[in-house]
């Protein structure tokens, strides 16, 4: 299917936002708007963005990603991820100026652009889907548990530790200072500490259409939301409705560095919004 960049401009507020539009010849009546993380902007680590766009838009899926506010090409001051509805706005209205017969669209974020777009959705009937990639819930309890539970248990588990240790290469001082603070850390637990990954389950629970949360193997971040699944019933109880599918590409990285993962991702996400 032949498949048509298109470059946009559009206003949020005051300001000018500059946008990618690729437009199937014949485009399905579901979009997907990409949300990027900060800070980053529409191409993407290593043209992540780009390269998924194509490969939708070779299916007949329309998709189009954008510049924040403040970020790329966009006008304006940049802003904090729980601060960019407008420009979402702004973008899901251009899109459906572009594709007036297409239905409804799916929010597709990494890191805290997923946050962001689980955030927006609720506010929006045109969203009818997610698709979350290693969702930000940071808090210091929730790293230094991550951390405790996946990094410190696997490195005593491995040959180089040891080999380390009985060579006296190892700064067993530093570590075992390291793990103490980290124990602090995993033990605390404040009002404030918890309100990230509270007001994504809100954001979520509040949300009635579908979501495919896509984690990587070999990400701390990936490591924190599971662990939300693992230690609270609310999170179980949410991500076990059938409403929400989870994915995991093992030994990915954060942004899914390499074209093995990367197609693995874009496949997934293809075979998910051509589902339902």
């Amino acid at each position: 299917m032949s498949v048509e960049q298109q470059a946009l401009l559009f206003k949020c507020r005051d300001c000018w936002l500059v946008g990618v539009l690729h437009r199937p010849s014949q485009p399905s009546a579901r979009g997907v708007l990409i949300v990027t993380g900060g800070p980053q902007y529409r191409v993407g680590s290593h043209r992540q963005f780009v390269l998924l766009a194509r490969h939708l838009a070779a299916a007949g899926i329309p998709v189009m990603r954008f510049d924040y506010r403040g970020m790329g090409d966009s006008d304006g001051a940049m802003r904090g991820f729980d601060k960019v509805d407008d420009d979402l706005r702004a973008a899901i209205q251009q899109f459906f100026l572009e594709l007036p017969a297409m239905k409804d669209i799916v929010l597709w974020g990494l890191c805290d652009g997923a946050t962001a777009s689980a955030f927006y959705a609720p506010k929006d009937a045109r969203v009818s889907g997610l698709v979350l990639l290693n969702p930000w819930v940071r808090t210091e309890q929730g790293l230094a548990q991550a951390t405790l539970s996946h990094y410190y248990v696997r490195r005593m588990f491995a040959r180089e530790f040891w080999r380390k240790l009985v060579s006296g290469a190892f700064g067993l001082r530093e570590s075992v200072r390291s793990l103490v603070t980290l124990a602090a850390a995993a033990r605390r637990h404040a009002e404030t500490d918890s309100a990230l990954p509270a007001r994504l389950r809100s954001s979520l629970s509040t949300f009635r259409g579908r979501v495919l949360i896509i984690l990587s193997g070999a990400d701390i971040g990936a490591r924190e939301f599971s662990a939300l699944g693992e230690r609270h019933a609310e999170w179980r109880a949410l991500l076990s409705e059938p409403r929400v599918r989870q994915a995991i590409v093992a030994q990915a990285n954060h942004t899914f560095g390499r074209k093995v993962w990367r197609d693995d991702v874009a496949a997934l996400c293809a075979d998910w919004i051509g589902s339902w």
